[in-house]
């Protein structure tokens, strides 16, 4: 099947991302959501960051305007009917998803496909609220869209092998490397990435180092570009935690406990820099450690 009309529901980082990446691919994009005042800051979002690019030289103003008229906003889930493609970019909850999806299969076409961006959940399970498990796979982007280059497709138990094609040639239309996975709890990258992340976490809450000294080790230790506590701000402690708990329910083993440090600070509201306070707090711009 050619895919020409990409629709994705969910207008937050990840949503803004995957359509900007379509859309300057070639492809026409659908970006829907509820918030008509979210909605209006991805268009600002999106151009903004395609101006930056400009800036950069990465590319042309004539491909920065081009690819912007191919972004359509809409807040009616109905509007995505013609779509031959819908990724859901929604919160990492379950419930919702579930909702989405079961409204998703009574208005698109039949031949569709459709895709999560789900960063931990069962893709088997996502599929079987939809009346099309066989048209249905996780096409699991990573932050920031535009500048990853990985994506992980993940296939459910009864994800045809049509649909696992096609989504081999998108991504590989949008310039990106996709690696495959099997559907258990984290996929690759977050089975692998979050208990790291976790177990920085419990390095600070049992008092071994600080918030500096272990993002330092791991920058200039370990030669990871960002340290630990430094991108879980930036990933949203909420989601760190919601994956530590689909791991945890998942394997039933210990070691995927979320420290208890991590479930405080989504408690108060600090959930990294979105929301202005998490390992770091960002109110003066400069990044300063809360420990």
């Amino acid at each position: 099947m050619t895919l020409n009309l990409i629709g994705i529901i969910g207008s937050g980082q990840m949503g803004v991302g995957i359509a900007h990446a379509a859309s300057l691919s070639g492809y026409s994009v659908l970006l829907n959501d509820i918030s008509i005042e979210q909605l209006e800051k991805a268009k600002q979002s999106i151009a903004a960051n395609m101006e930056k690019s400009v800036k950069k030289a990465l590319m042309t103003e004539d491909d920065k305007n081009a690819a912007l008229k191919r972004i359509t906003y809409c807040l009616d889930m109905q509007d995505l009917q013609e779509c031959d493609l819908v990724i859901e970019a929604a919160s990492e909850k379950e419930a919702i998803k579930k909702a989405i999806f079961e409204q998703l299969s009574l208005i698109l076409k039949p031949q569709a496909y459709i895709a999560s961006n789900t960063s931990s959940l069962s893709i088997t399970r996502l599929a079987s609220y939809t009346n099309r498990p066989s048209q249905f796979m996780g096409v699991h982007f990573m932050n920031p869209v535009p500048i990853m280059k990985l994506v992980e497709l993940i296939r459910g138990i009864a994800t045809h092998e049509q649909t696992i094609q096609d989504m081999r040639t998108f991504i590989t239309n949008l310039g990106k490397i996709y690696a495959e996975a099997q559907d258990f709890p984290g996929f690759i990258v977050n089975r692998i990435l979050i208990p790291m992340i976790n177990e920085a976490i419990y390095t600070l809450y049992e008092g071994i180092g600080s918030v500096k000294s272990i993002d330092d080790c791991l920058r200039m230790g370990a030669n990871h570009p960002m340290g630990p506590l430094q991108l879980a701000d930036f990933i949203g402690l909420d989601t760190c935690l919601a994956i530590m708990q689909v791991l945890n329910d998942g394997f039933s083993d210990t070691k995927y406990r979320p420290c208890p440090l991590l479930v405080k600070y989504v408690e108060a509201g600090w959930l990294g820099k979105k929301t202005g306070k998490g390992f770091y707090d960002y109110s003066s711009g400069e990044p300063v450690p809360t420990r």
